[in-house]
Parts: C-alpha cells; structure tokens; sequence
C-alpha cells in the first residue's frame, strides 16, 4: 500500500496505490488537539443480508445506528477496536425493522460480523481526528480543512498493512 501526497495549503490530495477496491486515508491523533463527538448520525444498514455499507469511517466520538432492514434478525458484533479485544462488544440480536446504536470511544479499525450469518462482514474505521477520506475507484481521495502544521497519515486497506507518511499542510 503506498500514499503519494502533493500538499496545499489546507487540503491533503493524493493517491493510494498498490490496493485494489476502497482504502481509507487519515490524519493520526495530533498530540494535546481533541475533537467534540460529531453531531452527524452514522448508519450501517443490514439488507440483502449485508453490511451496507461494508466499510464505514467515522471520527472518535461518533454514533453509529445499526438498523436491519432485511425479513430476518441480525446480531452485529466486532471482537476488538484496533485488534484490542477488550474492546469487542455485541450488540446482540434485533429482529427486521429494529436498530442498535454504538459510540465508538477509541480510535482504529473495528472488523463487523454478523453471529447468525457469518458470510456477514464490514468494517467501521474510527478516525483519530476529523480528517480523514474514502478513495475513489482510482485510489484518489483528498482530505480538506486540515490546519497548517506536520502530521502523520496514515493509509489503510482491508487486505494490506497500514502505511503512515509524515506530511506538512
């Protein structure tokens, strides 16, 4: 996995190589700098017996609602945040119709799945900070608004080792 990042003033532009299909780019923690919870409603539907979508990125603080709009139940569960498994949580079983919301306190890569179907499976990518950006098809993706300074990006994919660069705004 590989980032290539020109820098203006602002704005983070770049391109993600080296993966095929969505990565996910990101500003790591700053030191002493933290952010509010978002006021924005986050949502991961259950339909066609998926995670729709399959890969959510969220900042710290956020509230994710898990709704199932498929005919059957659904359980949503992930055994760890950031491969720390006393972090897992399960949100236990909700029937067609029903919902299950979740903060998400810590920052990092949150595998989902699904206990009664376990060809079920997402990702939620719980950003450090508010900076962060999907790549489009191509692996380009720009993060904008970021404040003047020297950060470290970081750059996952679901099937690659994260890739951190050291970049200035």
């Amino acid at each position: 996995l590989m980032c290539a990042l020109p820098a203006f003033a602002g704005t983070l532009k770049g391109t993600v190589s080296g993966a095929w299909g969505t990565s996910v780019v990101y500003v790591d923690a700053i030191p002493g700098r933290t952010f509010p919870a978002p006021a924005q409603k986050f949502v991961i539907d259950q339909k066609s017996m998926q995670f729709v979508p399959n890969l959510l990125v969220v900042p710290v603080g956020a509230t994710v609602a898990f709704e199932n709009h498929d005919a059957v139940p659904h359980n949503v569960f992930w055994p760890s945040v950031a491969g720390n498994k006393k972090l897992g949580h399960n949100l236990g079983t909700f029937a067609s119709g029903k919902a299950a919301s979740y903060q998400f306190t810590h920052p990092g890569v949150v595998p989902l799945f699904c206990s009664i179907h376990p060809n079920m499976s997402g990702y939620i990518v719980v950003s450090p900070t508010p900076y962060f950006a999907t790549t489009g098809l191509m692996g380009d993706y720009a993060i904008s608004d970021i404040p003047n300074g020297h950060y470290r990006l970081t750059a996952w994919h679901a099937d690659k080792k994260p890739v951190t660069k050291e970049v200035s705004v």
